[in-house]
């Protein structure tokens, strides 16, 4: 007897970084030292307050029950003076923003909450794989919308507005861009609040590079009346080194948030209260954090450029985010023949830009989560090979 899957995942495929690590990892376990460039995970440890705020919670024993589902009103708080002081969005804690258990499952809790099988969606290409697989698990239909590189990798609205938008009932936006590091404009999110207005579309915008190698964060909840329309998906994972402890957000009107809770009470039970007290930390901290950090992000891409450079790469020293995004030569096929040839004989992976979408086919992408020493290393390593 077999039992069969739900037709929901057969369009859908494993996330192709589970993939690919698992072929890294089985490289090594043959002795192949494989550096890899891959996925933004940062290597930096969040600050030792941070830290020591989850360890002083964890450490009272009236700390391990369950918690609410709407976080704490501190953690909410916090979350509203940092959009106050680096966004100057004023937000309500208490029912404008929705703590989450990293910005990632509020992809899916968004989708959940909005789109009835048949619903269409613009999803960016290129763009962050999960808003296409999200898109197929709930059944909606896909729609992509082109960035391109003649275009610095913003919408066309003119082709756009072309499109039978007559179904389409959200949009997903990335800025700063991942993967492209292109980074947004105030006008930028002003035309996408007034074509999410015009057309009736929940404008989605996924914010969580907005502090890596980039003096000038916004939020496209700055735009007046955005909140009419859109939502923000904000996280400490970049911004405060905290990947691995899930800590993210989303803010927008209280009344979407609603829909967004009634889909998220029913998947988890709380974020653990040590999180919740070390993300209060964290989200106290003012400029000094972040320049440090980026301090260190800076020289490391430095070593990126003269990477890209041996590889043969043009690119664009001004993107922001913890990547840089390269345009292959070109002589070469296609981005992830030439991502394979540096793995299987430099054993130096980088991600092909192809995974994100047909425009990223002659992209590669290098993630900036890696020391120095490795950085000089995988240069080195790569000459040999060319």
């Amino acid at each position: 007897m077999v039992i069969l899957p739900a037709n929901r995942i057969n369009d859908v495929q494993e996330y192709y970084f589970s993939r690919k690590l698992k072929e890294i990892d089985a490289m090594r376990s043959e002795g192949k030292p494989v550096l890899s460039f891959g996925i933004g995970s940062p290597d930096l440890a969040p600050s030792a307050q941070t830290i020591k705020a989850l360890a002083d919670c964890a450490a009272r024993p009236t700390s391990h029950g369950y918690q609410s589902y709407i976080g704490t009103p501190a953690l909410r708080q916090a979350f509203a003076k940092w959009y106050s002081k680096f966004y100057h969005v004023e937000l309500n804690p208490a029912n404008e923003i929705l703590p989450l258990l990293g910005s990632k499952e509020g992809i899916m809790h968004i989708s959940l909450a909005f789109l009835n099988a048949g619903d269409e969606v613009l999803v960016p290409d290129p763009g962050y794989p999960t808003y296409s697989a999200v898109c197929r698990l709930v059944e909606a239909k896909m729609k992509t919308y082109n960035l391109k590189e003649e275009n610095n990798w913003l919408p066309d609205f003119d082709e756009l507005e072309r499109m039978d938008l007559s179904k389409v009932k959200l949009m997903w936006v990335n800025y700063p861009n991942m993967p492209t590091g292109t980074n947004a404009t105030l006008e930028l999110y002003e035309r996408l609040v007034a074509f999410g207005k015009k057309h009736n579309i929940l404008i989605c915008n996924d914010n969580p590079y907005s502090f890596i190698l980039n003096d000038k964060p916004i939020s496209i909840l700055a735009v007046e009346g955005a909140i009419d329309v859109a939502l923000e998906l904000n996280s400490l994972s970049k911004s405060h080194n905290m990947a691995g402890w899930r800590v993210g957000m989303v803010a927008g009107a209280s009344e979407y948030l609603q829909c967004i809770l009634r889909v998220k009470s029913n998947m988890d039970s709380g974020m653990f209260l040590g999180l919740q007290e070390a993300a209060v930390e964290a989200l106290s901290y003012g400029q000094d954090w972040f320049d440090e950090v980026n301090k260190i992000y800076r020289e490391r891409r430095e070593l990126v450029f003269a990477i890209m450079d041996t590889l043969g790469c043009t690119y664009d020293r001004s993107q922001s985010g913890l990547f840089v995004w390269g345009k292959i030569p070109s002589e070469v096929k296609d981005s992830e023949a030439f991502s394979d040839k540096f793995l299987y004989e430099a054993y130096v992976f980088f991600t092909p830009g192809i995974i994100f979408g047909e425009n990223g086919r002659r992209f590669i992408r290098i993630s900036l989560c890696q020391p120095v020493e490795i950085l000089k290393e995988a240069l080195e390593r790569i000459k040999k090979v060319l």
